[in-house]
């Protein structure tokens, strides 16, 4: 199993920033994407940003327009750890914010496995 846990979330003025670190209980190494993901209240849970393994610290990135040029992804391998770092948040940008792992099982398959979460709330 996966365990991953979400810190960092908060209250914060538009403009401002918030670092979310994800700690996973495993070793990250073989996870091919790891990523974020949000949830406002009444709305279904979107992409925010995932990262591939990559050979080195490193890996592909892929955001969701919205969050372009203001978020970025990172991973740490070496410390089985994920990062989203948000620049200049807007009140749009509230919602909790969830830590995903997409793991290739060699018999089960594909799981998604999800941290319990972090609210994230920016105001005007």
């Amino acid at each position: 199993q996966v365990q991953l846990v979400e810190s960092g979330g908060g209250l914060v003025q538009a403009g401002g920033s918030l670092r979310l670190p994800c700690a996973a209980s495993v070793s990250i190494g073989s996870i091919h994407v790891m990523g974020w993901y949000r949830q406002a209240p009444g709305k279904q849970r979107e992409l925010v940003a995932t990262i591939t393994r990559g050979i080195t610290r490193g890996g592909t990135t892929n955001y969701a327009d919205s969050v372009k040029g203001r978020f970025t992804i990172s991973r740490d391998n070496a410390k089985n750890m994920v990062y989203l770092q948000a620049d200049s948040l807007k009140p749009e940008d509230t919602a909790v914010y969830y830590c995903n792992a997409n793991v290739q099982w060699p018999v089960r398959g594909k799981i998604d496995y999800w941290g319990q979460g972090t609210q994230v709330t920016v105001s005007s």
